[in-house]
């Protein structure tokens, strides 16, 4: 087991993992970790996680440093630079005629790289953007296209439920999500039900669909034949969570069976 912390970049950022190396982390302490994309600024936002080497995609980076006064300065600075760039490459990209959406801009902490996040319905040639920006910046140039549901975790706005969305208030992880999810839990297949604001599956379907897994474990399938008490009959409809099921039993009629009842 490997005692591990948990950082983020900005603010319901991706959770991202270092070793603490040997430091007193606590959270909300803004710290100096070495990524693939150079020096960045992170804040703590869990600390002494334990993980299995197994869960570990790639060496772990360790923590070079608790930021200091001076760092934070550097950061602040990082930050104001790299908004006046973006504002500089959206006229660039005007001038040029591209169809894309500049989202964001982020130096890297040692400002080795500039980072841009863009949006497009189509793949995009940014190469001409991309040397108007490093002959201006005199740094690397890196642009990175996103999706649906990045677009509405930096845009935010409010779900079905009413409040705000998941992607821009919370949670930083955005795992997969399938529409295996949304038959698990007996939910519509319709559209408007299922989509969220990206136009994309509901990130709260994989919420609870562990737990209905297990459920359905015991119960059989809508359309499947099967015994009962009364007889051999065809399932017609099944409530997982109150672990019931009905069934359509020939010269008998609906026949309503509850598994809970059954064990007891």
């Amino acid at each position: 087991m490997l005692d591990v912390i948990g950082v983020t970049f900005k603010e319901s950022g991706q959770v991202y993992y270092f070793l603490p190396n040997k430091l007193n982390l606590k959270e909300k302490m803004q710290v100096i970790v070495e990524t693939e994309h150079g020096l960045q600024y992170a804040a703590v936002v869990k600390t002494h996680i334990k993980l299995n080497e197994s869960q570990i995609k790639s060496p772990l980076k360790s923590v070079l440093r608790i930021a200091d006064k001076e760092d934070k300065k550097t950061y602040d600075k990082n930050i104001k630079d790299a908004s006046l760039a973006l504002s500089m490459a959206r006229k660039i990209a005007e001038k040029l005629n591209m169809n894309i959406y500049l989202i964001d801009a982020m130096y890297t902490f040692d400002r080795d790289k500039l980072l841009f996040r863009f949006l497009s319905d189509s793949r995009v040639d940014f190469r001409n953007l991309a040397k108007e920006l490093a002959n201006k910046y005199k740094t690397r140039i890196e642009l990175r296209q996103i999706g649906a549901r990045d677009k509405a975790k930096e845009i935010g706005g409010c779900g079905q439920c009413g409040r705000k969305l998941c992607c821009s208030s919370f949670l930083n992880n955005m795992d997969s999500v399938s529409v295996n999810m949304a038959k698990n839990q007996n939910v519509a297949l319709n559209p408007n039900k299922i989509n969220g604001l990206c136009g994309r599956l509901l990130c709260c379907l994989t919420y609870e669909d562990e737990n209905y897994r297990i459920c359905k474990k015991n119960l059989p399938s809508v359309g499947q034949t099967i015994k009962t008490k009364k007889g051999d009959g065809k399932v017609i409809y099944v409530d997982i969570l109150k672990q019931k099921y009905k069934v359509d039993v020939q010269d008998v009629g609906i026949v309503e069976v509850d598994l809970c009842n059954e064990c007891n």
